[in-house]
């Protein structure tokens, strides 16, 4: 059951744990196999053990053999705690990984702001980007007419600071939009971070919402499953800041990345 990848991920979680506790080898002999598991509960097992192997080798001063091995189980890695921990440890041996890649982080984006959003009123609201794109198209906002802009991040996580890129406006809303070419039909997760309010729409049909204001940012706030589809995909994201004055709601951010069903940067 436990190497059964058909089952659900926690609940393989659950029958090695059992399992562990009536055959003491079982950790041993089957974690390690694991490190491209498909469920990351047991997953993060084997990047550990192999994070381990890799430092032993680093200890015994074998830097080729090290540089090696973190650099295998870098590209299984998922959670942003080990992954970041390894890409440390690869610097430090001269290699520079591609954290941008790895994580499927989107720098590229049109941006159209600031639309009006007073009293919260505008994160229900349906304003044009929402009906139909036009990249041409200039549109009414909250004081004056507004336009798409380009603007690629140079954060390495894809971090848009909307206060910088648009200015700093409060009770409004921004929209950002990303396109993604997939050779094939296949499934998508779509993670996302904001300090903001935000909706998500993947070629046109929504696939999350937060009507939440000023609670932090990380990379894997926010998860949702969709299918990209052969060809062009359009990624549409709705950031709403609201009208508090204290020091720490001023922030009006998003971040964005595309991967596959296990985390990984597609």
């Amino acid at each position: 059951f436990v190497l059964d990848v058909r089952h659900a991920g926690k609940t393989r979680r659950l029958a090695f744990e059992w399992l562990a506790k009536v055959d003491e080898t079982a950790p041993d002999r089957l974690i390690p196999g694991m490190l491209n598991d498909p469920g990351l509960e047991l997953r993060r097992d084997a990047i550990g053990r192999a994070i381990e192997q890799a430092q032993k080798l680093l200890d015994a001063d074998d830097k080729p053999a090290a540089t090696a091995a973190f650099q295998k189980v870098f590209a299984a890695a998922r959670d942003n705690d080990q992954v970041t921990a390894i890409a440390k440890q690869l610097e430090s041996l001269g290699v520079k990984p591609d954290l941008t890649k790895h994580f499927g982080c989107i720098q590229d984006w049109q941006l159209i702001a600031p639309f009006d959003n007073t009293d919260k009123s505008g994160f229900d609201r349906v304003y044009p980007p929402e009906k139909q794109v036009d990249l041409k198209a200039e549109h009414e906002g909250k004081s004056d007419a507004v336009r798409w802009i380009e603007h690629k991040s140079a954060d390495q996580f894809g971090v848009v600071d909307l206060n910088k890129v648009i200015g700093k406006h409060m009770g409004v809303v921004a929209y950002g939009l990303t396109h993604v070419e997939s050779a094939k039909e296949q499934p998508v997760r779509i993670h996302a971070g904001s300090t903001n309010a935000i909706k998500i729409w993947l070629n046109g049909k929504l696939i999350t919402t937060r009507d939440e204001y000023h609670h932090g940012m990380s990379i894997d706030q926010y998860q949702a499953t969709g299918t990209l589809k052969a060809g062009r995909n359009s990624i549409l994201i709705k950031v709403c800041q609201n009208e508090q004055t204290e020091e720490w709601a001023q922030n009006w951010m998003f971040q964005l990345r595309v991967c596959d069903l296990t985390g990984g940067g597609l």
